[in-house]
């Protein structure tokens, strides 16, 4: 299982960016998909991620509410993060994640999901 991202880079605050993720080596359509991300000098946190079984809940952080969409292709094995109004402390690098059985309201810690990208970084300057 591999679990790849793309699309991180520099923006000005305020500006837009679109994450994405492509799953290889089984079929994701039935997996819990979404992103995570850690800070310079923090721990990681749980951003947005889409239930398991395809149900379509959509789980956010609030610190991202309003401002990130997460959407899937589960053709493609891919999840999505639009990110848009971005801040200075939304610089991280960001992780996309995967686990067959994931679908709380609680809020993840990251132990709950057990496939990992090697992460892209983002960076928002003020």
């Amino acid at each position: 299982v591999q679990l790849v991202e793309s699309g991180g880079g520099l923006v000005q605050a305020g500006g837009s960016l679109r994450l994405s993720c492509v799953g290889s080596g089984r079929t994701f359509s039935s997996y819990a998909m979404g992103w995570f991300r850690q800070p310079p000098g923090k721990e990681r946190e749980f951003v947005a991620a889409m239930g398991w079984g395809g149900s379509g809940r959509i789980y956010y952080a609030d610190s991202v509410k309003g401002r990130f969409t997460l959407s899937r292709d589960v053709d493609k094995n891919t999840v999505d993060l639009q990110m848009n109004s971005l801040k200075p402390e939304d610089t991280a690098v960001y992780y996309c994640v995967a686990d067959c059985c994931w679908d709380s309201a609680v809020v993840p810690r990251g132990v709950e999901f057990g496939s990992w990208g090697q992460g892209t970084q983002v960076t928002v300057s003020s």
